[in-house]
C-alpha cells in the first residue's frame, strides 16, 4: 500500500469517526487528490466531492477567489472557504501551485500552497518541494491529506 494510500484511509477513519464531511478543491493536482480520498473506505459517507479548478478563472468564478496570483496563500484559503460553503462539507482542503518544470507568477516549480477549513477556522502552509512533477504531485497530495486528518482531529475534539 502506497503512503498516499494509507494517508486517505487515515482520512476515511477519522472522518467516519468524528461524522465529519470533507471537500477538495485541487489545482495543481488535478484531481489527483480527491481521487485518492474516493477510492478509501466508505468515502460515499463522508466524502462530499471535489471541484478541479485548474483554470484561474475558475477559481474566481466557482471558488471565489479575489485577484491574487493563483498560486498563494489567499488563493488556497479561499479555494477552501468556497468548496466548503460550494458543497456543504464540514472540512475541506485547497491546493494550488507549481508543477514545473518551468516557473508560474514568478514562483519556482516546486512551490505549492495548501490550506484547510473547517468550522472553527483554517490554516494554510507553504511547502517547496524538490523533483519533478510527479514529485511535486504526489508530496502535495501527502501533506493535504495529512492536513485533513489533523483539521477533523481539531474539529471532533
Amino acid at each position: 500500500m502506497s503512503r498516499i494510500d494509507e494517508c486517505a484511509n487515515r482520512v476515511a477513519a477519522a472522518a467516519r469517526r468524528s461524522r465529519r464531511t470533507v471537500a477538495v478543491a485541487e489545482s495543481l493536482t488535478c484531481g489527483q487528490l480527491s481521487s485518492a480520498l474516493g477510492a478509501a473506505p466508505d468515502s460515499a459517507q463522508w466524502l462530499r466531492g471535489a471541484v478541479v479548478a485548474y483554470s484561474a478563472d475558475v477559481k474566481r468564478q466557482v471558488l471565489g477567489v479575489p485577484e491574487v496570483p493563483v498560486v498563494s496563500e489567499t488563493a488556497a484559503r479561499a479555494m477552501a472557504v468556497g468548496v466548503r460553503a460550494l458543497l456543504g462539507a464540514d472540512v475541506a482542503v485547497a491546493v494550488t501551485g507549481v508543477g514545473g518544470p518551468d516557473p508560474q507568477d514568478g514562483e519556482p516549480a516546486g512551490s505549492v500552497w495548501l490550506a484547510v477549513h473547517a468550522e472553527d477556522g483554517g490554516w494554510a502552509r507553504h511547502e517547496l518541494f524538490d523533483g519533478g512533477p510527479e514529485d511535486v504531485l504526489r508530496r502535495t497530495v501527502e501533506v493535504a491529506l495529512d492536513m485533513v486528518c489533523e483539521a477533523i482531529g481539531e474539529a471532533s475534539s
